[in-house]
């Protein structure tokens, strides 16, 4: 992953957010991964939410998830997938479903480049707004993600703590 990747200061970031080091290490190469993670984040612990691109790619035989082998593949196998054991989410069948949706999304709107979610947003309003418009994504979630890039990413498009809201602010977790 290079910084332009990114789009951050210094290159791909180090996240712990699983608490597991193969798990965090792939949410730190893949953007996908990192947005799945978030999508999952809804009901459910977020170090399993987080740990849950990881057991998906492992499942899927890769070292990454790629949105558009998500996309294409075929439902009812990813959703066979995401059941486990263990589920990749406490609601296996339906995040499966989202999943995928978001995988369609990453690669209509942004030809396959989750990053580009972020690197080509014109400020934090419009990688608000651009969250906001994801299967699966509500208000908080995406100002939770917007926080997350900003803080532990280095994706600070103008306004990006604005958009946050209080996420965004110093000391805030």
């Amino acid at each position: 992953m290079t910084t332009d990747e990114w789009g951050g200061q210094g290159g791909a970031p180090v996240l712990r957010l699983a608490q597991d080091p193969p798990a965090d290490e792939l949410l730190s190469r893949d953007p996908f991964a990192l947005l799945t993670g978030m999508l999952l984040d809804q009901q459910f612990p977020m170090e399993r939410a987080f740990a849950g691109p990881h057991l998906l790619a492992q499942r899927l035989g890769t070292d990454r998830l790629d949105p558009r082998a998500i996309a294409d593949h075929e439902p009812e196998a990813l959703a066979a997938l995401a059941a486990g054991p263990p589920a990749v989410h406490r609601y296996p069948g339906s995040m499966a479903g989202r999943i995928q949706s978001l995988a369609r999304v990453i690669v209509d709107e942004y030809d396959a480049d989750t990053a580009a979610l972020w690197t080509t947003a014109a400020s934090g309003a419009d990688l608000l707004r651009r969250l906001r418009a994801l299967p699966g994504f509500g208000d908080q979630n995406a100002r939770i993600f917007v926080a997350l890039l900003g803080k532990q990413c280095g994706v600070q498009p103008e306004g990006w703590r604005a958009a946050a809201g209080a996420y965004g602010e110093d000391g805030s977790r």
